[in-house]
């Protein structure tokens, strides 16, 4: 299926890796120019470089802590117009609420959940301006199938999730559509290396349906035909793609 996404201009952060990375590769195929950003350069280099050479798109990299108000500000200024913002970046570890202290909580939201507000006030401005663009968050099922044992990140997707049907409820009047995705478990770096090194994620991962986690392509996949005009009717909702588990199936 030809999504008409060739010569779009997409700005991915967590661009380096995992479903950033997934939707990178999905994207450039269908011929659009990237900016990555992430904090490790070497990464997002290596990425590029495969990037641009495998599928001739222009691929540019920033390297940046989106977790730092002024430094996305200062990366907004060296962006062109975008059509499209996909907003990946986030790191949020597990842990009850005794287990999690104020600084980390505090510190895993100024990325996620900060870092996708503050990002997308500037890059909505600029839409706005131009009377079109798409706006893309990747939450987290973990807002809507909520854990105890991942209170920071369950709390954050709830939020974001509310922040995205707000924004997206309305955005339609400024040309711009707002919509969320909700992965459940996904074969990541991240992922894997929790089932790997936790008793209760392996638990977990022995009831994904499947039997397995979903593979990051099936997440970017969603996400470049959301970023489409074949899907120019849908704003202000979360599009889930966990197997069936929020829906409570085993």
């Amino acid at each position: 299926m030809d999504l008409h996404l060739r010569g779009k201009r997409v700005l991915i952060t967590g661009g380096s890796k995992g479903i950033g990375a997934a939707v990178a590769e999905v994207l450039a195929e269908e011929g659009c120019d990237l900016h990555l950003a992430a904090r490790s350069k070497d990464a997002l280099e290596e990425l590029a470089l495969r990037l641009g050479g495998q599928y001739g798109v222009d691929v540019h990299i920033h390297p940046v802590d989106l977790s730092r108000s002024h430094d996305i500000a200062t990366l907004v200024e060296t962006l062109p117009d975008l059509d499209i913002l996909i907003n990946n970046a986030g790191d949020i570890p597990a842990g009850s609420l005794q287990t999690v202290d104020e600084r980390t909580w505090r510190e895993s939201w100024e990325l996620k959940v900060f870092g996708y507000i503050n990002l997308t006030r500037h890059i909505y401005a600029r839409m706005k301006a131009r009377g079109h663009g798409v706006i893309i968050n990747d939450i987290g099922a973990a807002g809507e199938r909520v854990d105890a044992g991942y209170i920071a990140g369950s709390t954050a997707n709830a939020a974001l999730m509310a922040f995205t049907r707000a924004l997206g409820g309305a955005s339609l009047r400024d040309g711009i559509r707002v919509v969320g995705v909700n992965p459940g478990p996904v074969a990541t770096e991240r992922i894997t290396k929790l089932i790997q090194t936790s008793d209760r994620f392996r638990e977990m991962a022995a009831r994904f349906p499947h039997g397995r986690a979903a593979h990051p392509r099936e997440i970017a996949d969603m996400m470049a035909f959301l970023a489409s005009d074949r899907s120019a009717y849908t704003s202000g909702v979360i599009v889930t793609i966990d197997g069936g588990l929020s829906a409570g199936t085993t």
